[in-house]
């Protein structure tokens, strides 16, 4: 037990509140007047006469009661009024000393607390150059909290300097970027009159704008640095495959082969043939329902071949099942020849640049010619290595197997060739092949793995969608954890079917998904135009912008000779920077089957002499194609040049929608003029052009547009025959009564409509 410092003592304690006795003054030397307990008594009354001191109890002593009238005890010197004194069992306190003495820690039994030491439960103060610790037993501070830490701390240092910015970025992202708090970059934004949350993405011109202000000096960058960027935002796959792209990485992989034809021509049996099954006996003029993506395996080698549909109800399929293969394998019947879809599958075959084997199927008929039917592909343009050309010819017979091994083995030693690759080690990206709703699974899609290894539990993006991989499957239907490039796979986890040909791609979390589905769907929305789609009047602004190096031409006459003509023409026209390409002839009104083609080729359609559909038309809007009518060739070919050479203007006709008379005149303000109309004929719509027509005026007093539209206090879109109206008009204020307001629209003219 340490010393009792003069000239107080310990007084004992073993209750609650127990009264204390003074303390004797002490001499001039400082020293106690009273003699303390007598050795080998502790705890026990002095026999001293006339003492009132008491020495505390030894440990695990049990402590005495004071005896009977003694006088309280003051905690200061001259006989102040006593202090109740708390008990904390088997401890000894010290008194409160106001003068600088020691004192008892209120919350710690027992514990005495120096002279100008902290209370208890405050932070210990940290030694010069050492951090602070925690106190003991502390709860520790969370990543939220260390990361705010880190950002004030960053903010009070001023950090400055170069910095590389991505493209796109979110704003917590940013923040973490640039060593700032996300509140601080939305003020910055705000200033720009940009107004975003922390999880929206921001253009790399608005970050640069904050970064400057902030002291940086900001340079885009379009691979992200920050490993807070990558770990929060994600890359984007084609963003990581070049951040990541090693020549080690990349590996060959199976080739993906679309087998196409006419219908009936043996395709579907064919594909059955090859996988050693019998899933349909034939199409028997139907048609497949959906595109089936298999896998096999020849050598050791594996193979995927996807089944597009052979008949033309279902040209948009077959023009995407091309466009994500590798190799297009085209049956043709010996016994029937070249057919219009067998034409069609070549043209889209061509349209998508990939190499195609002619597998000459039925050749164990007495009425094959196959002499007859290579010469027929030879009119068409496609001539095989037997007559010079370079495509594969290879006879085989589905319904007996003849020609399989052979069929396949070509297919190979094609791949081979292509040396066709893909880097498994990144995140997957792929093509949704096809999507239904299943009953018990929900939406369910096929996708074709194309780069990268899709594996569960992936975060995906599909097209406007963010989901996670619940489950997949093979073409056998088990399930499986992971699919490499060229794996055709279901799966399961998509909140919605989404639609084929939509892009799947998989980044790094949950909050990245959604940020990326919010953006292509927003991006959907604003876009007017599908990308990638040409007209004669914006082609030579998209040849500047080097969007287009050649016009691709679908061309629909209503005779054959005229359609040889036109075809020799348009080769003779062009510019040394682009060409007219003809990827499809065809006789006949426009059909929905061209305008698919036109749509994946990013072409425009030519109608000579001929006209198109409703359904057609309605798709070409949809689609955003391009239709022209002709009746005269040189006409057609005038116009085309003039596209090249970027002087062809657009023609506009004038489309009366209504009148209406003025009635009376009202004054809104002091350029403001209201006619109070009654409609006359036809309507008047807020977003027509108008002009005045004055009974005693020669010629037109005003052309302009309407300003407003309203009826009562209400503004309108638009006004009926016998409503009346009032109209304000751009730049005019000069009515008079009884003035007639024409309302026009202007349409563009189709050219030969």
């Amino acid at each position: 037990m340490p010393q009792i410092p003069p000239p107080r003592r310990l007084i004992l304690q073993h209750v609650h509140h127990v009264q204390q006795t003074p303390i004797q003054r002490g001499n001039a030397a400082g020293t106690p007047t009273q003699r303390p307990a007598q050795a080998g008594a502790p705890g026990q009354r002095s026999t001293q006469s006339g003492a009132s001191t008491y020495r505390p109890a030894g440990p695990g002593a049990p402590a005495q009661r004071p005896p009977a009238g003694t006088p309280p005890r003051s905690n200061t010197v001259g006989g102040a009024p006593a202090q109740q004194a708390t008990h904390y069992p088997n401890t000894q306190a010290r008194p409160v000393n106001r003068q600088g003495g020691t004192q008892t820690a209120p919350n710690r039994p027992g514990v005495a607390i120096r002279p100008g030491a902290p209370r208890p439960g405050a932070p210990r103060p940290a030694a010069p150059g050492h951090p602070a610790s925690a106190r003991p037993g502390a709860r520790p501070a969370t990543p939220a909290q260390r990361s705010q830490e880190r950002r004030a701390a960053a903010v009070k240092e001023k950090v400055t300097g170069p910095v590389s910015i991505p493209p796109q970025i979110v704003v917590k992202d940013l923040a973490e970027l640039l060593h700032t708090t996300p509140n601080e970059i939305i003020r910055g934004l705000i200033k720009h009159s940009i107004f975003a949350n922390i999880n929206q993405i921001v253009e790399y011109e608005k970050a640069a704008l904050v970064a400057e202000e902030l002291g940086f000096e900001p340079s885009l960058s379009t691979i992200t640095t920050a490993p807070a960027v990558q770990s929060d935002r994600g890359l984007s796959a084609n963003e990581a495959m070049m951040a990541t792209r090693n020549d080690d990485d990349m590996v060959v992989i199976p080739p993906v082969v679309t087998i196409m034809g006419h219908v009936d021509h043996g395709k579907t049996s064919l594909l059955d043939m090859i996988r050693k099954t019998k899933v349909a006996a034939g199409e028997a003029g139907g048609i497949t329902q959906y595109i089936g993506a298999y896998q096999v395996e020849v050598n050791g080698k594996k193979i995927t071949f996807l089944d597009t549909p052979g008949h033309e109800a279902f040209t948009a399929m077959r023009a995407r099942g091309a466009q994500v293969t590798h190799i297009a394998v085209i049956v043709v019947a010996a016994d029937d020849g070249v057919m219009p879809q067998t034409r069609e599958a070549i043209d889209h075959a061509r349209a998508a640049k990939v190499p195609i084997i002619i597998a000459l199927n039925k050749i164990d008929k007495a009425n094959a010619n196959p002499d007859l039917v290579k010469q027929q592909l030879a009119e068409i343009g496609v001539v095989i290595e037997e007559y010079g050309g370079d495509v594969v010819c290879v006879p085989v017979s589905a319904r007996r197997g003849t020609g399989i091994d052979d069929l396949l083995e070509m297919i190979l030693l094609v791949a081979e060739v292509q040396d066709i690759k893909a880097n498994p080690n990144r995140p997957a990206t792929g093509v949704i092949i096809e999507a239904k709703l299943e009953k018990n699974t929900g939406p369910t899609a096929t996708v074709l793995i194309q780069q990268g290894t899709l594996k569960m539990g992936d975060n995906i993006v599909v097209g406007p969608m963010s989901a996670k991989v619940r489950a997949m499957f093979n073409d056998r239907g088990k399930r499986i954890q992971k699919a490499a490039p060229s794996t055709p796979v279901s799966i399961l986890g998509l909140p919605e079917v989404p639609n084929a040909g939509d892009r799947l791609e998989v980044v790094a979390s949950e909050r990245a998904a959604k940020i990326q589905a919010t953006k292509v769907a927003e991006q959907r929305r604003s876009d007017s135009m599908p990308l990638g789609q040409v007209s004669l009047d914006t082609l030579y602004m998209q040849m500047q912008e080097g969007k287009v190096k050649e016009l691709a031409v679908v061309l629909k006459c209503d005779v054959q000779g005229t359609a040889e003509a036109i075809k020799n023409a348009l080769t003779k026209v062009g510019e040394e920077n682009i060409k007219v390409r003809l990827i499809h002839e065809g006789i006949g009104n426009i059909n929905e089957t061209d305008v698919h083609l036109a749509s994946a080729s990013g072409a425009i359609i030519i109608g000579f002499n001929v006209k198109a559909d409703g359904a057609a038309l309605r798709l070409a809007q949809k689609e955003g194609v391009d239709i022209r009518y002709y009746d005269v060739i040189y006409k057609l070919i005038d116009d085309i040049q003039a596209a090249l050479t970027g002087m062809l203007e657009p023609t506009y006709r004038e489309v009366i929608e209504g009148h209406a008379e003025v009635m009376q005149i009202f004054k809104a303000g002091k350029n403001t003029v209201i006619a109070g109309c009654r409609i006359t004929d036809g309507k008047i719509t807020r977003s027509s052009q108008a002009r005045i027509l004055r009974r005693n005026a020669t010629g037109i007093v005003y052309d302009g547009k309407i300003a407003s539209l309203r009826r009562g206090k209400d503004d309108v879109r638009e006004v009926a025959t016998g409503y009346e109206c009032g109209i304000v008009l751009d730049d005019f204020t000069d009515f008079e009564i009884g003035d007639i307001i024409e309302a026009y629209a202007k349409e563009r003219v189709k050219t030969g409509a």
